[in-house]
Order: structure tokens, then C-alpha cells, then sequence
């Protein structure tokens, strides 16, 4: 844990809050100020759709000003973000929450790239345990943002939620005094691009296109069967909120808390290992589907779900930032992340009307194409990585 390490680490925390206060609240608001029931969720898939759409000029912002100037530019943004949501609430104008939660999903792009700058700021030997220790962090962002925007939403009288965006609003801008400290090693911007191979040969190289497949299925099994979850849950099979949080509760929790240990997974038994075990997890979960719905059998499939994602995840993001050179890392990253969210937001976005035709365990046997895509990328690359080292 260098100086680097610790400062992003903790910029990181407070960075991320917007993802799980969104989560936590824009569908309940979208119900109050919606002019229509079924647009209720717009605000939260309007996030996800943010980050995809800015994921690509995220990096290559960062490509120009540097990795420190672009964290601290969303640190402004994102704080901005939260104003004009705390504002559009105030006001009970829905379009106008819409678009400032849209605004929140281009100020997480830049944090999501927090996790390239953990791995830069360490040898590579330490990168598993880097981004360990930056997903981990995620834990914290999720205990932290709800529970402040949850005891600040009467803060203003007559408008309830409105204090929690203002809390949000200063929770985003506390990476600022942290980042002032920040010295990453100098980036490579303004390289000559024909010392930058294309996205085609990017794309080309086995271990790259397995980094990309195992991150982006990861994210989209994992969206895809957590947003349909609380409404099965709830909706379909009458469970009670609070059972329902629970599940969600423990399913988030299971999406980090494996980080504790993933590094060290990954370093012992290798990418490939951990993204076969990560497949191995989100298998179980489907398995799960076919048994009787109850509450335990929920607990065990999200948390299965939370550790599959966990491990594909970080194996993907960890064999990402060895499959490009050190002048191409920008564009490599801009290319990773629009892939990956585009994905997300796919298939964050079909869950609610794939679950309205199709049942529970459709929706899971939906997931097994995505999976055979991930076991065939990773087998090539298995087998390419073979052949360089008989030739």
C-alpha cells in the first residue's frame, strides 16, 4: 500500500457513492414524480446508459489531462450531478431528475478508472492485489452513501430526498482534498498514434478479447438477474421488502467482500483458473433456479452471483492492463469500459420486460450462452498462450 495506492483507495470510496445511492433511491423517486408507471426505473437504467455512453471519452480525456486533473474533474462534475438532482426533486420534475442521473452515470465513468489507475500505481506482480484492494473499497461506498442519504432525506422540509442529494453533492466532492496529494507516475498522452495498434488488433490478441468477454458477460449475467430480482422477488412471488433487501443486501456484499482474497487467488492460480471458477459460481446460480423459490434459495443464488462476478471481474480488469502497452492504455481502457457498460446497460435495461414474457428460470437459462462465450474466449487464449510457448 504505497502512497498512491492509499490516496485512490480512499477517493475511491467517497467516488462511488453516487452508484449505490442512485440504486437506492432513484427507482422510489421515479415512482413519485413519474408522469407514468411503467417509466418508474428510466432514472436508475438512465445512470447505467451515462456510464456506457462517457466510458469511451472518459479515458480518452484522461488520455490529454492526465489521470489526476480527470479524477478531480469528476469529482466537480459528479458533485454538480447531485445538485441537479437535489434541485429536480425539489422541483418534481422527473425529465430533469432523468438527466441529472444520466449526468451521474458520465461522472462514474470516470470513476470506474479508478481501478486502472490502483494497477498503475503498483508493480506488476502486485496488480491482483491492487485491484483487491479498489474493489474491496467498493464496500464501504456501499454502506457509506446509502445510510448518509438515507438520514439526511427529511434534511429539507417538505421535500424529502432532497437532503440526500445534497448529501451526495459533498460526499462526491471529498476526493478533491485527498487528490491534491496524488502524484501518479507521468502518463503517456499525446503519444504518436501509429505507435498505437488498432482496436481490430486489439481486439485480435486472445487475451485481450478473453479480458474483454470475461468482464463484459460477468457484468451482464450479473445485471441482468439482479435487476429482475427484487421484482420476482416482491412482485411475482409476494416476498416482503425487507426480505427482498436482504437479498440484495447480501448479493452486493458478495460482489466485494471476495476481494479480501481474489488477489491472492489470482496470483497463485492464475487469470484463467479464477475466470473458469467464476463461471463455475454463476452456474450454481442457474443450478438454483430450478428448485423451489424460497427465501434461502434466493440468499444462495445472489450470493453465488455476487462471487461469479467478483472473480470473472477482476480476472478480466487484471488481464486487461497486461495485454496493452504502456502508450496505448487509454485507448485500450476507453475501448474495455464501452464494451463492458454498453453491455451492462443492455442488459440491465431488457431484465424488466424479459422477466414480464419469460419466467425466473428462463431468465437464468438465458445466462448460459453468455457463460459458453466466456469458457471458449478463455480456452483460445489458454490454447494460443500453449502454442507461443512451443513454438
Amino acid at each position: 500500500m504505497n502512497k498512491n495506492l492509499w490516496i485512490i483507495t480512499v477517493s475511491q470510496i467517497f467516488s462511488f457513492t453516487p452508484a449505490p445511492v442512485n440504486v437506492f433511491l432513484s427507482g422510489i423517486i421515479g415512482s413519485t414524480l413519474s408522469p407514468v408507471k411503467s417509466l418508474q426505473t428510466v432514472p436508475t437504467s438512465l445512470m447505467i446508459v451515462g456510464i456506457a455512453v462517457f466510458s469511451f471519452f472518459a479515458a480518452k480525456i484522461m488520455s490529454k489531462i492526465g489521470r489526476k486533473a480527470g479524477f478531480l474533474y469528476a469529482a466537480i462534475f459528479s458533485s454538480f450531478s447531485a445538485l441537479l438532482a437535489a434541485y429536480a426533486v425539489w422541483d418534481k420534475n422527473f425529465y430533469l431528475f432523468c438527466l441529472a442521473c444520466f449526468f451521474i452515470g458520465n461522472g462514474m465513468s470516470f470513476t470506474h478508472q479508478y481501478r486502472f489507475a490502483a494497477a498503475e500505481s503498483v508493480e506488476k506482480s502486485f496488480i491482483p492485489k491492487a485491484l483487491s484492494v479498489i474493489m474491496l473499497a467498493s464496500i464501504f461506498s456501499a454502506l457509506l452513501g446509502p445510510n448518509i442519504a438515507n438520514f439526511n432525506k427529511n434534511l429539507i422540509d417538505g421535500h424529502l430526498y432532497v437532503g440526500s442529494y445534497l448529501s451526495l453533492a459533498i460526499l462526491t466532492s471529498v476526493p478533491i482534498i485527498f487528490l491534491s496529494f496524488y502524484a501518479p507516475k507521468k502518463d503517456s498522452v499525446n503519444v504518436n498514434e501509429d505507435k498505437k495498434r488498432s482496436y481490430f488488433a486489439l481486439i485480435s490478441q486472445p487475451r485481450f478479447l478473453q479480458a474483454v468477454v470475461s468482464a463484459a458477460f460477468a457484468y451482464a449475467v450479473m445485471s441482468f438477474l439482479m435487476t429482475a430480482t427484487p421484482i420476482n422477488m416482491h412482485i411475482m412471488e409476494s416476498y416482503s421488502l425487507n426480505k427482498t433487501a436482504v437479498v440484495i443486501q447480501l448479493h452486493i456484499v458478495s460482489m466485494f467482500l471476495p476481494s479480501l482474497i481474489t488477489g491472492s487467488l489470482l496470483k497463485k492460480f492464475g487469470h484463467s483458473t479464477i475466470i473458469y471458477a467464476g463461471v463455475g459460481f454463476y452456474s450454481l446460480t442457474i443450478i438454483l433456479s430450478f428448485l423451489e423459490p424460497s427465501f434461502f434459495i434466493y440468499i444462495l443464488a445472489l450470493v453465488f452471483l455476487g462471487i461469479g462476478w467478483n472473480f470473472l471481474y477482476l480476472s478480466g480488469t487484471g488481464l486487461l492492463v497486461l495485454s496493452y502497452k504502456e502508450e496505448e492504455k487509454f485507448k485500450a481502457q476507453g475501448f474495455n469500459d464501452i464494451l463492458v457498460f454498453s453491455i451492462q446497460a443492455l442488459a440491465s435495461l431488457s431484465a424488466g420486460y424479459m422477466l414480464s414474457i419469460a419466467s425466473w428460470k428462463t431468465m437464468n437459462l438465458i445466462a448460459i450462452p453468455f457463460l459458453i462465450l466466456i469458457i471458449f474466449s478463455s480456452i483460445r487464449a489458454d490454447l494460443s498462450k500453449v502454442s507461443k510457448l512451443t513454438d
